[in-house]
């Protein structure tokens, strides 16, 4: 099996080529290569590399510069993806495609299933959702993996801000009043890697096509996340300023920002675990690991 990987130098990106090389030959690129703002780009790599799945690992993620920054939003998260999904049609090959728990708008009391009505609060949410819309319209075998609160140990995300606050102020202050599943890179790559092994040696396989919620069990908020970040890296010794009693709870109307949030971003994964049989585990596994790779270097 060859895997076209677009996005490698993101937080899942870097993770899909770790688990991806076992089940087949992977060319993974980055945007000098392709590039998800120059569509030609795009087709170029697919022409060159006659994939059997491409995987796009690439998007658009900084949800509070979306809303000025509409334009290029929608020209990542929805257009490149649009020409993706054309490409894998006329080829008649898989495209796996990460989307966002901001499709919905957190009104509902309880998670989310796949067929939920969509009705993103922003920007960001708008553009991943249009991505998805491409996907089907295009008639692509497809697999969309909707994820939330993605970290990793390395680039911008809660974990490695947590901890940099917690070196630099003896107080944090963060929202109490938005749930969710924070969800590893690691996981969202190996489950991407499971599926796709399955599926490539299904006779039966386009009965999968679907999208599909992935992310860690669990509902924490923000807040829980946070206090879970600091404990983890106390235990391992880290010096900090605030500790786990030092992060303050606050609302999410005494903390704006540019784009509105969900305050229920707990995704349903029980069609993801009934189709393939994946367990996923509790979301405090995945925040210890990467608190300790995160911190491995400094305690040495």
């Amino acid at each position: 099996m060859k895997i076209l990987l677009l996005g490698k130098n993101g937080q899942v990106g870097r993770e899909l080529q770790r688990s991806l090389t076992p089940i087949g030959h992977v060319v993974a690129l980055d945007r000098r290569a392709a590039d998800l703002e120059q569509p030609q780009t795009l087709i170029d790599a697919v022409t060159a590399v006659c994939p059997d799945v491409i995987v796009n690992a690439a998007a658009y993620t900084a949800v509070d510069k979306a809303e000025e920054d509409i334009e290029r939003a929608y020209a990542v998260n929805t257009k490149a993806v649009d020409v993706l999904a054309r490409e894998a049609a006329r080829r008649d090959v898989w495209l796996v495609h990460y989307s966002s728990d901001y499709v919905f708008d957190g009104r509902k009391t309880e998670p989310y299933v796949e067929d939920d009505d969509t009705n993103p609060l922003n920007v960001y949410g708008k553009s991943k959702l249009a991505g998805e819309q491409a996907i089907r319209a295009r008639g692509a075998r497809h697999l969309i993996f909707r994820t939330s609160w993605i970290y990793a140990s390395r680039g911008r995300n809660f974990v490695r801000t947590i901890l940099q606050l917690a070196r630099e102020c003896s107080e944090l202050r963060v929202v109490a009043d938005q749930i969710g599943a924070p969800t590893g890179a690691g996981l969202v790559a190996d489950i991407t890697a499971f599926v796709l092994a399955g599926i490539h040696h299904e006779v039966q396989s386009s009965k999968k096509i679907a999208k599909y919620h992935l992310t860690s069990m669990g509902q924490p908020s923000w807040h829980e996340f946070a206090q879970v970040v600091l404990a983890e890296a106390a235990a391992l010794g880290a010096q900090l300023r605030a500790r786990t009693q030092d992060v303050a709870a606050v609302r999410s109307d005494g903390y704006p920002t540019r784009a509105n949030r969900p305050a229920n971003s707990c995704l349903a994964t029980d069609k993801l675990r009934n189709t393939f049989g994946v367990s996923l585990p509790d979301w405090r596994e995945g925040v210890t690991r990467v608190v300790q790779e995160i911190l491995a270097p400094e305690l040495q």
